[in-house]
């Protein structure tokens, strides 16, 4: 079984008159990656940064098992375009030491990209980038917040599985807030459905047929699950077998 590392407690969240976050129990564990879906305002970008302790909840508690090193994706960044700064000088600003950027580098498969002016990357490079800042560290736990924007359909799959990779390499937990309910469905191990409250929760496959979901996004035609046994390529092609998990969805 996985080894829990961050739990919430009853996390409740108003912004003057308005409630963001309504009595919020979950559970984020070592070697499992969530993902957190809803819609526009459904209080995700807030949960993050409670997570992360960018601000406080105004009810209920999170209970954190000792000492972790937390690792951060933003949605995007903005670069001026006329600062003369490489992918490698990009990272450096995060991280002193070259060797450990181009560790980096290396393990989101963009080290060809060092000397590139970070202005120049294509979407997915630049993503692929933003996560190898993420992870100069080796966090314990890490938060990605759209990490396949601006990605295209084959990109997607390929980052997709390099994150799911990123969990066995780190022994880490991964928080991974989405939109995309196609692809991301199939690379994860459990689901957050949040509209100020939970919704359900579970995983991937019976997620989708829960009221909760289908109530907020409708009904969606295929099945997909979350699998560790194959991977693919910067391409999107797909190397070795599929396997499916089984799984239980509650409502909270």
């Amino acid at each position: 079984m996985p080894n829990q590392i961050i739990e919430l407690n009853n996390i409740s969240k108003r912004f003057g008159n308005r409630s963001v976050l309504e009595n919020v129990s979950m559970r984020l564990e070592q070697g499992q990656i969530t993902t957190l879906i809803g819609p526009n305002g459904a209080g995700k970008s807030t949960l993050v940064r409670i997570v992360l302790g960018l601000i406080q909840a105004d009810l209920g508690s999170i209970y954190k098992s000792g000492p972790m090193r937390m690792g951060y994706m933003p949605q995007k960044i903005t670069i001026d375009p006329t600062l003369p700064l490489t992918t490698l000088r990009f990272l450096q600003l995060a991280e002193s030491q070259a060797s450990k950027c181009r560790s980096a580098l290396v393990t989101m498969e963009v080290d060809y990209l060092a000397d590139t002016p970070i202005q120049a990357l294509s979407g997915g490079e630049m993503q692929r980038a933003l996560l190898a800042r993420a992870i100069l560290r080796h966090p314990t736990f890490l938060v990605l917040d759209e990490p396949v924007q601006g990605v295209d359909l084959n990109g997607q799959s390929a980052l997709y599985n390099t994150i799911s990779r990123l969990v066995e390499k780190l022994n880490c937990g991964i928080l991974m807030v989405s939109h995309d309910l196609h692809l991301v469905m199939s690379a994860t191990d459990h689901v957050i459905c949040l509209n100020q409250h939970i919704c359900c929760m579970g995983r991937p496959e019976h997620v989708q047929q829960h009221p909760g979901y289908t109530d907020i996004f409708g009904h969606m035609t295929a099945v997909y699950s979350h699998s560790h046994d194959h991977h693919h390529t910067l391409q999107g092609q797909v190397v070795g077998s599929e396997h499916t998990h089984s799984s239980e969805c509650e409502h909270d």
